[in-house]
């Protein structure tokens, strides 16, 4: 049985980070990633946005990891080339009633450490964007956007450099925990043949599959797993040349932040993500659900013309709750934890994972 210090379950943006952090410890590792290129599921299927870690509560996993990978990430990107811009989101009350609502997550972000939030007025934010209706709203300077391929590819072959390992269309069938770490039995997609690996750490970075892969974990108890919930969100592009430079979101809403307006890297806007609880992995569009967009985003641009949406692509949240919960924290779950020595389980690492990577990689290495 073949041997290895760290065995990461999971090439998406987080396992990516977590190899790198590892493999620049000068620590053995290797990913195992069971479709056919690195990040095709929840990470390549999101906003995209560097968060600037205002929604989330003091204290928590999302707060500290968001603020503390913003800065990160930034700096990162500038180091390897990776396309961003530092583009700026406007937050915005549609209605008088919704402006309270703008100075609680104002207060709540100070209380995190984002101190370089906004106030403006209805015709300060017009003057920003003529486009835009509102009554009020926050300016936040350190949100962004990036490409989020070039991101994986950039950390993939940092890791590389510093010797670690990819296998691609291979599956964790099983592990075991014993003495040395666990024992762990894979297959390989393309010949159906297993082999077993004997590995001091086990990083599980699965996303949607993380409770899958934690229950096929003898040893592990079982009050560590949570149940697997998905929360899929829809994303709907727009025709026509946008008159926006900066993001727009609307207050929050329940299990989301809202059908808000981003912009990729050449312009071109795309609306979402909205909120639908499903029970399995399937990522088409349904494009009847334009029908509330078009209500959504009317809200903040009353211009947007009939027939200009079309679907564009669909992510799934990797949830802890069910609806009408309220929004839980990350879950990385360590040997402090659970008691299995070498292991480390991530859960629920939903927005602001992409942005978070590289903070939540440091959180890891340091547990194991």
């Amino acid at each position: 049985m073949e041997r290895v210090e760290c065995l990461i379950a999971g090439g998406g943006v987080i396992g990516l980070a977590i190899a790198r952090a590892f493999a620049r410890r000068g620590i053995e590792t290797l990913i195992v990633e069971e479709a056919e290129t690195i990040g095709t599921g929840t990470s390549s299927r999101n906003s995209e946005v560097i968060h600037a870690g205002i929604y989330y509560p003091q204290n928590s996993l999302k707060s500290r990891l968001c603020i503390e990978g913003r800065n990160a990430l930034y700096a990162f990107a500038e180091r390897h080339g990776v396309p961003h811009s530092r583009c700026g989101k406007l937050i915005v009350a549609t209605n008088d009633v919704q402006i309270p609502i703008l100075s609680t997550i104002a207060t709540g972000a100070e209380a995190c450490g984002v101190s370089d939030l906004q106030h403006l007025s209805e015709l300060e934010a017009c003057r920003r964007e003529p486009d835009l209706t509102c009554t009020a709203a926050l300016f936040s300077p350190s949100t962004g956007i990036i490409d989020s391929h070039s991101l994986m590819l950039a950390l993939l072959g940092d890791a590389q450099d510093h010797g670690a390992a990819i296998s691609f269309r291979t599956t964790i069938v099983s592990a075991e925990t014993n003495t040395d770490g666990l024992r762990i039995e894979t297959i390989e997609a393309s010949n159906g043949r297993t082999f077993e690996l004997q590995a001091s750490m086990f990083i599980n970075a699965c996303g949607l599959q993380a409770p899958a892969i934690a229950s096929s974990i003898a040893g592990l108890p079982r009050q560590f797993i949570p149940d697997r919930r998905f929360a899929k969100g829809n994303y709907f592009s727009a025709t026509g040349k946008t008159p926006f430079t900066h993001l727009i979101y609307p207050v929050p809403e329940e299990g989301g932040l809202g059908v808000h307006l981003t912009l990729d890297l050449d312009g071109r806007m795309r609306f979402g993500p909205d909120v639908e609880w499903v029970e399995s992995i399937e990522y088409s569009v349904d494009p009847k659900r334009a029908d509330r967009f078009y209500d959504e985003i009317r809200k903040y641009w009353p211009n947007l013309a009939d027939g200009s949406l079309q679907p564009a692509y669909s992510g799934i949240r990797p949830k802890l709750t069910i609806e009408g919960e309220s929004i839980t924290d990350f879950v990385i779950q360590g040997p402090a934890t659970h008691g299995v020595k070498g292991l480390v389980n991530l859960f629920g690492i939903e927005s602001p994972g992409l942005t978070s990577c590289l903070a939540i990689a440091n959180h890891v290495s340091n547990m194991v």
